[in-house]
């Protein structure tokens, strides 16, 4: 099942894409949220469907489409997770995973535009597989943590690279200005990814291909990071943990290459579709 959200910023509805076509099931009466997830919502959603396919409004291609999940609670990055990327940035990779949380306040929809920040000369792009939790999850073990996985979206982990690296602290400062995680344009059931381990990640720059990676090139695969990131904190329904990026990005780049007013991106991962967004300096 790949869901959907469209409509206006902030009135969002809920929709689903089926043989390719994308539907209203906003009469469904659910939001797409913590609720939706944890209780039955997908079971729910498809008795809908099968009572009400006939009458279903189809949306039109040029209708807004936001962030596929409603209000998630917070966003678990990963970082370093691919060797090609650890060996292009140059950066220090740790005995355990590196972890980092971005800050709701930078979702943003597949195609809406990121914003260059105010003083940014560093801002870059990182294409990610993320994962969706479908329950709470506390000390999980690693033979158990598929079970915990709702399902899986398209995350773009936008980065201002000398707010991250140069200016101490945290990576939190250089990764959660607004606009910086866009997400989208679908919420895919993982009974649609069978083998997670096995997805082509790509990002176009401006129309040429400068990521073409893969997810089986994963340092640590997915149940390994969710045990790992359970150990420190509850996840919960609905959060959002984003696994790392392949090689490609601005920062390993010789000569570097950040990103500019009126850069586009396009980027996909195979089964999660395809996000496009523009580039705009702060004003």
């Amino acid at each position: 099942m790949k869901l959907f959200r469209f409509g206006n910023i902030g009135e969002e509805k809920a929709g689903v894409l089926i043989d390719g076509k994308k539907y209203d099931v906003s009469t469904f009466g659910e939001e797409f949220d913590k609720k939706f997830l944890s209780n039955g919502g997908k079971e729910r959603l498809e008795k809908f469907i099968a009572e009400n396919k006939s009458t279903l409004k189809e949306i039109d291609d040029n209708v807004r489409i936001g962030v596929p999940c409603a209000d998630p609670a917070k966003i678990v990055c990963v970082g370093l997770n691919y060797a090609d990327h650890v060996k292009e940035t140059g950066l220090k990779q740790e005995n355990e995973p590196i972890l980092f949380l971005k800050a709701i306040s930078s979702l943003t929809g597949p195609f809406d535009g990121v914003t260059i920040p105010k003083d940014s000369h560093k801002t870059d792009w990182e294409t990610e597989l993320a994962v969706v939790i479908g329950k709470k999850a506390n000390y999980v073990t690693e033979e158990d943590a598929e079970d915990y996985i709702w399902g899986y979206v398209l995350h773009n982990d936008i980065s201002e690279r000398g707010f991250q690296t140069e200016r101490g602290g945290t990576w939190d400062k250089g990764k959660g200005c607004d606009t910086f995680a866009p997400i989208g344009p679908y919420l895919v059931s993982k009974d649609e990814i069978p083998d997670s381990n096995n997805l082509k990640v790509w990002l176009k720059l401006n129309g040429t291909l400068v990521q073409d990676g893969t997810t089986q090139d994963f340092i640590y695969k997915i149940p390994k990071l969710i045990a790992y990131i359970s150990q420190f904190m509850s996840l919960n329904p609905g959060d959002i943990i984003s696994t790392g990026s392949p090689a490609g990005v601005g920062m390993g780049m010789n000569p570097q290459r950040f990103l500019r007013d009126g850069d586009v991106i396009e980027y996909g991962i195979d089964g999660l579709g395809e996000a496009r967004q523009e580039f705009k300096a702060y004003k």
